[in-house]
């Protein structure tokens, strides 16, 4: 109804700014290369064209990720979807770093790192004291609050949420989540950039589980309940 639409419009207002602020892109840095990270990376080089600076602690994982990707990328060229030029393209966009101080040329991170706070604390705090001034900080959290990841950093108003569903290639949705200090200008950045990366986008408050999870949990909990109150077999 038209009421109804009226009061959704009402509620959405808020979240959607002017789209004539947003930073240019050109290099992506990626701190945690586990599935989500390596995928988020894939995409940024394949379908974007950002260079990609690829972190990770472990070093083998490093490794593992880009041969990972190097095999999915191969698969596709086996299957039409991509051109041995396109794939070696994408290839030679990556680059690995050894520590944050070489993300510095970086115009956007995505951490994508094990998701306990404790440990996107350490990561924040190292990107706070090595990126450039103008970089962005994104988290791939699927539930911890941007506002305060964004506590442990001196540029709050640079950091926002950008999680992405798995798989990466395949999964077309991405929740972005400003934080309270988040600026507009990095709220369309981000929008840019998941358009850039062909991402169909959701803007959702920094409130408990964003929209996906909030409304995975309570489906999880009754599918819990059905099995618990024998409703039908396994």
């Amino acid at each position: 109804t038209e009421m109804f639409s009226s009061v959704v419009r009402a509620a959405v207002r808020p979240l959607v700014r002017a789209v004539s602020s947003a930073q240019d892109v050109k290099t992506l840095g990626v701190v945690g290369v586990g599935q989500m990270g390596a995928g988020i990376a894939q995409v940024a080089a394949q379908v974007a064209k950002l260079q990609v600076l690829l972190m990770d602690g472990d070093r083998n994982k490093l490794e593992k990720s880009l041969k990972n990707i190097d095999t999915l990328l191969e698969k596709n060229v086996a299957k039409g979807r991509l051109t041995r030029e396109e794939k070696d393209q994408t290839m030679s966009r990556f680059s690995v770093v050894r520590d944050y101080e070489e993300l510095g040329s970086a115009d956007f991170i995505v951490e994508a790192v094990a998701e306990a706070e404790e440990v996107k604390a350490k990561v924040y705090q190292a990107l706070n004291a090595s990126v450039a001034q103008h970089a962005i900080m994104a988290t791939n959290t699927s539930s911890i609050s941007i506002t305060r990841l964004a506590s442990y950093t001196s540029r709050p108003s640079k950091v926002i949420g950008m999680h992405f569903m798995n798989p990466v290639p395949v999964m077309k949705l991405v929740e972005i989540i400003p934080g309270i200090a988040t600026s507009d200008t990095i709220l369309q950045t981000t929008l840019a950039l998941a358009k850039k990366m062909d991402k169909t986008t959701a803007i959702s408050k920094d409130m408990p589980g964003f929209i996906a999870n909030r409304i995975l949990m309570p489906m999880v909990n009754e599918a819990v309940f059905a099995l618990m109150e024998g409703i039908g077999s396994i």
